[in-house]
């Protein structure tokens, strides 16, 4: 009986969660702003991503940025001008809709054109809470070892890109790309695959090509 209990409260969790998700992308539509969900373990790169698309992109963006305590990405984001909402999850090792949703009160979405929301550093966590986002794009690095995407199946599915990033460190770690690729691909076979460095900016041009076709269709 207790688990089955247990069972039931989370599936409530989830329910109320994708009705908040679907809440939240109804308000972004009605700015027209596209909203992109950025997943991936820390030190993968996701916050120097972003930075990158903000430097690179023609367009008006704002950021939501998730950690479990500190506020040391947003406070990054912020030294580019543009409008960061950060939020602090406590132990939670996730973004939810909930959380968005308030984070999108406190944000000028009237003058925005992209939204970047960098969830917590996760493998696991993230995938089941859907925040409203138009588009999931994952990122994972070469230093994370080339078995990391067969050990975490979940979020590769649910990804829309796939981001490889530190490819220039792969050999010196001893990391297979191209098997990391072929992982994907195993679990996703549709999703598109980009290597990058962000240190040279190998790739940051086909991301921002990824995500304005996104926009379009």
């Amino acid at each position: 009986m207790h688990k089955i209990a247990e069972v039931e409260i989370q599936n409530d969790i989830l329910l109320a969660n994708r009705k908040l998700a679907r809440k939240n992308q109804r308000r972004l539509d009605r700015s027209d702003v596209f909203a992109v969900d950025f997943l991936g373990a820390i030190g993968s790169g996701k916050t120097t991503l972003i930075e990158r698309l903000i430097e690179n992109m023609d367009r008006k963006v704002a950021v939501i940025a998730g950690d479990v305590i500190s506020k040391f990405d947003a406070g990054r984001f912020e030294s580019y001008g543009v409008p960061v909402v950060g939020l602090n999850t406590g132990k939670e090792c996730h973004l939810d809709a909930h959380l968005v949703e308030h984070a999108l009160e406190d944000l000028p979405l009237d003058d925005v054109d992209i939204l970047f929301i960098e969830n917590v550093g996760n493998l696991i966590c993230p995938v089941d809470f859907d925040l409203g986002s138009h588009m999931r794009v994952v990122v994972v690095s070469s230093t994370e070892g080339d078995d990391t995407v067969e050990k975490h199946p979940l979020i590769f599915r649910e990804a829309d890109l796939v981001v490889i990033n530190k490819a220039d460190l792969a050999d010196a770690v001893g990391a297979d790309l191209d098997k990391m690729v072929e992982d994907v691909k195993n679990i996703n076979p549709d999703v598109m695959v980009l290597k990058t460095s962000l240190k040279t900016g190998e790739g940051v041009q086909e991301i921002i090509d990824a995500i304005e076709d996104a926009m379009v269709d």
